[in-house]
């Protein structure tokens, strides 16, 4: 019988060892997806950019001799960005360190009042060891009493020295890591000065680059054959986009959105209102009528519009806005495509999952990389005029499936 119970015991315990073992292998293998994914995501970007290119030099244009400059542009900016933020971090930091060294002092000083105090008693009543407390002692009944009590004052101080060493220790290396702070914000600083020397020299380059071929540029924006390509290689770009976007599960199909390019009136509005990560969580499909658009500005062009310049229709909205102003992702999702593109400029596209992307173009920078997820209202890019786009602002497309859908409809100016 016993022999029995060791046998089914062992054998359990056997079992419980495979499981926990399959358990971890399966957590690590889940783990391990997300990365195999991104990886290949951006293998597969890397190839799509590559035919991009290839077929970018059949079709030169004017505005190609842009790409370099505001390339370049777009990647001083991303630093000086960066370093806006290390600096912000920083100074948060450093308001902590000086806090906490602040509440160190304060007990610091506390402590050496109190030890102060007992070695100016100890000193009044005379230092007493244990033999003397003993033969002064006129009760044998007191004297346990008595050592209890100096041990335990003996304890105390002890205690409080501890602490106090303790705490000088401790404000060193606040010190220390102050100074840390402070050098990285000074290094940081000296950084920050020669990454806007490089971009004002890549803004200078850009605009000789533009002066000579102003008239060149200024033609060939008004040709219906170029913005036709134009607008075609982004349809490619964004078809072939989503299909190496790893897949989701199926969740329930949502209506189709309607692709017809109505006519719609080019009256100008104002947006003021920003996005924000209010929705955090949910469909991109339950966001209709929901969104806020990406950058504070005029809305000079209406999806379904017909362009002045060539007769064809827009297929986004084209938002008048200041150079350098911030622009906001929609919703959440992932970035997978932040790069220079004919006729869009810098480009940055998110994907927002069940098919749905959104799309800046004429960025001056672009501030995320491709793999990159980021929140509804973080900043994603900074506004321009790149691409051989004569005014400031942001071109601003929702897609399906990779056709394009009125971002006004599914937009709250309130």
């Amino acid at each position: 019988m016993r022999h029995r119970i060791l046998q089914t015991t062992s054998v359990l315990t056997l079992m419980i060892s495979l499981l926990l073992n399959a358990s971890w292998s399966f957590a690590e293998k889940k783990a391990e997806q997300p990365k195999q994914e991104l990886s290949q995501l951006k293998k597969q970007l890397e190839a799509l950019k590559k035919e991009l290119d290839q077929a970018q030099e059949e079709h030169k244009d004017a505005a190609d001799a842009l790409k370099k400059s505001e390339v370049a542009i777009s990647g001083a900016n991303k630093k000086l960005h960066e370093i806006s933020k290390q600096q912000v971090d920083n100074k948060k930091a450093l308001a902590k360190l000086e806090a906490e060294s602040k509440s160190t002092n304060i007990a610091l000083g506390q402590q050496q009042k109190l030890l102060s105090g007992q070695l100016y008693q100890q000193y009044i009543h005379g230092q007493q060891s244990y033999v003397q407390m003993i033969l002064q002692s006129q009760r044998p009944s007191e004297v346990a009493r008595d050592l209890h009590y100096y041990s335990y004052v003996a304890k105390a101080r002890a205690d409080l020295i501890s602490k106090i060493q303790s705490n000088l220790n401790k404000i060193t290396k606040l010190n220390e890591l102050t100074a840390s702070k402070l050098q990285e914000i000074t290094d940081l600083k000296q950084k920050q000065i020669d990454e806007k020397r490089i971009l004002e020299l890549q803004k200078k380059e850009k605009s000789k680059v533009v002066k000579s071929l102003s008239q060149q540029i200024a033609e060939q924006r008004g040709q219906i054959k170029k913005l036709s390509r134009d607008e075609k290689r982004l349809s490619q770009l964004v078809s072939r986009l989503a299909k190496i976007i790893p897949k989701k599960k199926k969740v329930v199909k949502q209506p189709s959105q309607s692709t017809k390019t109505t006519p719609q009136p080019d009256t100008s509005i104002s947006n003021e209102k920003l996005p924000s990560d209010n929705f955090a969580g949910a469909n991109f499909s339950a966001l209709k009528g929901k969104l806020r658009l990406p950058v504070r500005g005029e809305i000079s062009n209406r999806f379904g519009s017909i362009r002045q310049d060539s007769g064809i229709s827009w297929k986004g909205l084209f938002i008048k806005a200041s150079e350098g102003a911030e622009v906001k992702a929609v919703a959440s999702g992932r970035v997978v495509f932040a790069d220079w593109l004919r006729g869009f400029g810098n480009l940055i596209i998110l994907d927002h999952g069940d098919g749905y992307m959104s799309l800046y173009g004429n960025n001056q920078s672009v501030l995320r990389q491709e793999g990159e997820m980021v929140k509804g209202g973080d900043t994603i890019a900074s506004v321009g005029n790149t691409g051989g786009n004569e005014s400031n602002g942001l071109y601003y497309e929702l897609r399906k499936q990779s056709r394009p859908f009125d971002p006004m409809a599914w937009s709250s100016l309130n």
